[in-house]
Formats: structure tokens, sequence, C-alpha cells
């Protein structure tokens, strides 16, 4: 071989030993790393970090996304969401010195968060209630589970007991009435006066069940509000004794406005004070004599009772549990999806606005009698739990 063809074949194996070290050896890999890296920030400018990414073994690899978390920003607000459970328990401590703006406080800051079922939390909640009191055998009274002699002892006056003979007996439906339990979509629709000019009316008509509380109107302007689907519907006696004048004089007008419930159950504490059952039993008289397409039902005093307790370990400690709240515990075991419209205690609104006690009327509760801000207090940590969907405002128009 000539000295050139030598001299030519030593300088190219030099050169590729040289090129070998600088593509494999280890201690070169950053600056090469920084220099892809460079390249893919000119060369890729607008295209997405998972493809920029391929491009540099230096850039970590990207954080899997799913639905609830989209970006660093939105990984905060869960958290900031569940301090939100803290300040509300920090508001029950603090209960009597506690106001109505601090309340619209959090709500605001609730409503800021997005709410989602959370069906662990639902089905945990539901089992606690059904091993405490059971609405699906027990919240109405039956002849399953109130046999005939049966000494009935009264919800609030426990001491106080009815027989159970044949011409009380009758009254009862031989089971629970509720059929294809569980529904799927439920509705409880408080009165309140958050429902006024809500657009909510064609939401609540769409739920598989609608409960209500103490015979609310739902004909004329309230209809595109609270809607007009009822498939149950509450009935304090005493609006019987002052509205209707104990079925006597008004009875007419009382069929007539119970008509617009189409074919619902009327539910009654008959069994909660002993001034109740004589109203209650004449509700039922009147109905079958006329007729009509609605049916009576009773609240069971045992069930009432349990319930009570069960809420007083949250800290209810009022005489009485409300209508609402009642309702809005059967329909957690009897339904799959709750969401509470009318529910607010407030005389304003998040906004400052002043609003009626009821979307009819400006009547307000007897004091002491209930405790609404703490039951409402439950209801939100429910709703911030996953379990029940509370309407804090208008409705989204579909």
């Amino acid at each position: 071989m000539r000295p050139s063809g030598t001299l030519l074949a030593l300088v190219a194996s030099l050169l590729l030993l040289l090129l070998l070290r600088l593509l494999w050896c280890p201690a070169d890999t950053p600056a090469l790393s920084r220099l892809l890296v460079k390249e893919s920030r000119e060369d890729t400018r607008g295209t997405s970090a998972a493809l920029s990414t391929l491009r540099s073994p230096a850039t970590p690899a990207p954080r899997p996304r799913n639905s609830t978390y989209l970006d660093e920003k939105s990984l905060q607000v869960p958290e900031k969401c569940k301090n939100l459970q803290y300040d509300l328990k920090s508001l029950f401590n603090k209960m009597r010195k506690s106001s109505e703006d601090d309340y619209l406080q959090i709500i605001t800051n609730i409503q800021k968060c997005p709410w989602r079922r959370q069906a662990e939390e639902y089905e945990n909640f539901r089992e606690k209630l059904a091993s405490c009191c059971d609405a699906v055998q027990n919240f109405v009274v039956s002849q399953n589970n109130t046999p005939m002699g049966t000494n009935m002892s009264y919800e609030v006056e426990s001491m106080g007991q009815i027989p159970i003979r044949q011409n009380i007996f009758h009254m009862f439906p031989v089971s629970q009435p509720f059929m294809d339990l569980p529904y799927n979509q439920c509705a409880v629709v408080g009165n309140g006066g958050i429902l006024n000019k809500s657009l909510c009316g064609a939401e609540i008509d769409k739920s598989d069940f609608v409960f209500r509380c103490n015979l609310p109107p739902i004909t004329g302007n309230a209809t595109k509000d609270v809607g007009s689907k009822t498939n149950l519907v509450t009935v304090n006696p005493s609006i019987i004794t002052l509205k209707y004048k104990n079925l006597k004089e008004k009875k007419a007008k009382f069929l007539e406005d119970i008509s617009t419930y189409g074919d619902a159950f009327l539910l009654l504490p008959a069994f909660s004070y002993r001034a109740n059952t004589g109203i209650s039993f004449k509700v039922y008289q009147t109905l079958k004599e006329s007729n009509v397409k609605q049916k009576v039902l009773f609240f069971h005093p045992g069930y009432l009772r349990r319930l009570a307790v069960f809420w007083k370990t949250k800290g209810v400690t009022a005489y009485r549990l409300s209508s609402g709240l009642m309702i809005a515990s059967v329909a957690v075991e009897l339904c799959e999806t709750v969401k509470l419209y009318g529910f607010w205690p407030f005389s304003k609104t998040v906004e400052d606005t002043p609003i009626n006690h009821h979307y009819y009327d400006n009547k307000l509760p007897k004091r002491g009698f209930h405790q609404m801000p703490k039951e409402y207090g439950q209801m939100l940590q429910l709703h911030m739990k996953g379990i029940l969907k509370l309407q804090f405002g208008k409705c989204e128009m579909t």
C-alpha cells in the first residue's frame, strides 16, 4: 500500500473513533441533551409537550391527565374546596356567634367548586341511614310494619300510645307503596324564596320522583320556577286547621287545591302528637269519600324518632326536625341521585338581594322549633361530599 493511502486510512480511523466518543461517552450526554432541547424549542414551537418530550431524554415524563385535573392551576382547586369542609365545621363550633354573612361567604366559595357525585360516599351514608332508620321498609306506617293490636307510641309525646284497631289498621297500605326502588333521579323541593325567578321548573319536572313539602302552590306563575310534577307532598296538620278550617267550611277548596298534585301521595304526621291524629284521619276520610286520585300515607313515628337520634349525633338538636330534612333523608335511601331545590334559610342571596322566606309568602317559622342553620349546614356538608346536590340559585336552561 502506498504511504499516502496508509495516511488517509489512519486519519479516517481517528475521525471514526472521535465520532464514536462524541456519540457514546456518558460525560457528554448532558451537553448533547441541552443541544437537543434547544433544537426542539427552536424547531417545534407550537407542538405538544408530549412531542417535545420525545425529542429530549432530559425532559421529565408528562403528568397523566384526566377529566378532573387539567393543569397546575386546577390541581389546586380540590384542595381549596376540601378546606371549605373545615371552614364549615369551624362555623358549627361557633354557632352562637356565627351570622348569615358567615354562611353566605362559605356558600359563595362552595359555588366555585365543581360538584361531582361520589358513589362511595353516597353508599356509605345511605348504609348508615338504612342501619339506623330503614326508610325503604319503615318510613310510612303499613300493615306489614304495624300489625293490628300494636300500641303505637307517638313520635314526640312518646309516653302516649294509640292502640291500632281495625278502624285505624284499614287506613294503612299493606306494604310500602313505592314501586321500582331505587328511583334514579329525585328532586326534593323546599319552599324557600330562593326559588323565585330560578327557572328550575323544567329541570325539576324531569326527575323520576318529586318530593314537596306542606302543600305549596305549583300553578300559575310559580310553575316555571318550581315545576308541577309531584309524587309525594307532606301535609302539616296546622295547614288543615288554619287554612282549611278542619275541612268543615273549606272542604271544597281543599279538594280543589290538592287536585293540582295529580295522583301524588299526601304524607301526614298523624302519630307525632295526639293533636295531629284526628285531623290526619279526617284528611284520609275526606279523600276516600270524595274518590279522588290522591292517597294518604302516615309518617311512622318510630322512623322519625330514630331519624332524630341519627341527626342529633351530627349536631342537630332541635325540638323537632324540619319536614325538609326528614324528606331529604328519605330521598337518600329511596333514590340513586338526590338534588335539593328551594332550601335556603337566609333572608338574602349571596349577592345581598333580600328575599322572602317562602317563594309564596314571607311567613317565618316558630323560633326555636327547628334549627334551620344547623340543618342547612348538614346539607352543605352532604353537598361537598358528593352525597346530594344543593341548587343555590338559578337553573341552567337547556
